[in-house]
């Protein structure tokens, strides 16, 4: 894992030499091949948690950020302040 950590290293190295150069289209391309190896890592290590939670019978996160309630409360918000500001221009007029 050591090799990996001096690899992406260099890479935001090379990243910042290229930006201070003013070689933005070098510095777009190292940019893109960082992001790419950093979101494979994450995608790796979700289908490590999932595999995990599948087979293993791993305990799943407590946690959700992304449950259902909480869009709901959300859409619920914004259409009473839509309404309140329909409300406030048919005051104005």
């Amino acid at each position: 894992m050591s090799e990996e950590t001096t690899n992406d290293v260099n890479t935001i190295d090379d990243l910042i030499k290229h930006s201070l150069a003013q070689d933005y289209n070098k510095a777009n391309e190292v940019f893109g091949n960082v992001m790419t190896i950093k979101l494979a890592d994450v995608l790796d290590q979700q289908k490590i948690k999932i595999a995990g939670q599948i087979y293993n019978g791993d305990p799943a996160d407590e946690e959700d950020p992304l449950d259902d309630e909480d869009f709901e409360e959300d859409e619920i918000d914004d259409e009473e302040s839509d309404d309140e500001e329909i409300e406030d221009e048919e005051d104005d007029t």
